[in-house]
């Protein structure tokens, strides 16, 4: 049944104009007879960030239970992935099966059409902004410590890795017990004003905690953003939009190798589809836009949902068309469409 409507509204649309036509952003561009331009359909896009967390172990991870009585610290590199966050949001994706073209005939305005690089139609004598979506991704960080600057010589001439370790981890206890001493103002070199004794135990915290890395080791950060598309066109249930594994981060769709992640969409049959009799009935005689229908979209892991909410949807629904007479000479209408849906978001008259 939609394949009749669409086929009974695929034509040239005549919206009378006289004078040059005005085209921004157009595509595919101007004709001799007029505009061309396209109807969306509607897609879905997830815009996934995850972190990603590296630990490093120590050189001398194996002996922090034994010298610093750290006990759990983990001898072996690990990776592992997270998602942070996931937003849903559409976007137009032209429908070739909605080309139409506006007219220029005599004794009407000239309209201004503002189409979009792609030829989706978003304006009539107005221009609408489109604001480009950014991704904010955190900075990476990065942990890693220059404790070998911090070894004595008696540490480096040693000649077993248990032993350096253990000179080391007497240098820690050593840094802290001055550390206790400063503080309760029994060092025999006591700082002469608060701000340098400051700048000492700042020097100080900073050797325990190189030389402390060497047994517990260091965690590097790191941030990923990836987007993901999904068109449908028809009732979706659970199907699988991305993987995600907790140790090899983003996978492709395919890769069982990751968790999946399912969309789901659900038509809700918010717009009455005109019948094949009644769609034969209607004529093309002015401005064809979208009449989106409001669809479910659920994103969600095989435990939870992540997202649901109800969105319009220009495939699900029908179009319709703007009288001429709203563009005859001397009116001022203004029209706006949503980039994503083709419907109207704005008359003005």
């Amino acid at each position: 049944m939609k394949k009749t409507i669409i086929s009974a509204l695929v034509s040239f649309v005549s919206l009378m104009s006289m004078g040059q036509t005005q085209v921004t952003e157009f595509n595919p561009g101007i004709v001799a007879e007029g505009v061309n331009y396209i109807l969306p359909k509607t897609g879905v896009k997830a815009e996934v960030t995850a972190m990603k967390v590296t630990y490093t172990p120590g050189e001398f991870a194996k002996y922090a239970d034994r010298y610093l009585h750290m006990s759990g610290v983990v001898q072996e590199s690990t990776t592992n992935w997270a998602v942070l966050s996931l937003d849903v949001y559409q976007e137009g994706v032209p429908d070739t099966t909605k080309m139409f073209t506006v007219k220029l005939k005599d004794k009407t305005i000239a309209p201004m059409a503002q189409l979009s690089k792609s030829g989706l139609l978003l304006a009539i004598n107005t221009n609408q902004e489109i604001p480009e979506r950014t991704v904010n991704v955190p900075a990476a960080t990065n942990h890693k410590l220059d404790s070998k600057k911090y070894l004595t010589e008696e540490i480096l001439s040693a000649i077993s890795l248990a032993k350096m370790a253990e000179l080391t981890a007497q240098e820690i206890l050593d840094i802290r017990e001055s550390k206790n001493a400063i503080r309760r103002g029994q060092a025999d070199n006591m700082p002469k004003d608060g701000a340098s004794l400051k700048i000492v135990l700042d020097e100080l915290d900073a050797q325990e905690e190189a030389l402390t890395q060497l047994f517990a080791g260091y965690s590097d950060t790191t941030y990923m953003a990836k987007t993901f598309e999904y068109t449908p066109s028809a009732d979706v249930e659970k199907d699988v939009m991305f993987r995600f594994s907790s140790r090899l981060g983003f996978c492709d769709a395919d890769d069982l190798a990751g968790a999946p992640y399912y969309i789901s969409v659900k038509d809700m049959h918010t717009v009455i589809i005109p019948d094949e009799k009644e769609a034969a009935k209607r004529k093309i005689v002015g401005l064809v836009y979208n009449m989106p229908s409001l669809a479910r979209v659920t994103v969600s892991t095989m435990s939870s949902t992540l997202y649901s909410k109800e969105l319009p949807f220009a495939q699900f629904g029908t179009m319709d068309v703007l009288a001429p007479a709203l563009f005859n000479k001397g009116a001022t209408t203004k029209l706006t469409l949503h980039p994503a849906t083709g419907g109207i978001l704005h008359l003005e008259q």
